[in-house]
């Protein structure tokens, strides 16, 4: 699913569950951008190994 997707969904949250899903989808959002900062680390160390 593309940016317009991911759009589309966000709005209709925001539509449905108000303000407080704002806050949900940045702390989600904030989440994913951690795990894929973790998962480049170790992508490096193990890179490193071989």
């Amino acid at each position: 699913m593309g940016f317009a997707g991911n759009a589309l969904i966000a709005v209709l949250v925001v539509r449905v569950f108000g303000r407080d899903a704002i806050h949900v989808l940045r702390r989600a959002a904030a989440a994913g951008v951690r795990a894929g900062v973790n998962e480049l680390g170790r992508t490096a160390r193990d890179e490193g190994q071989e």
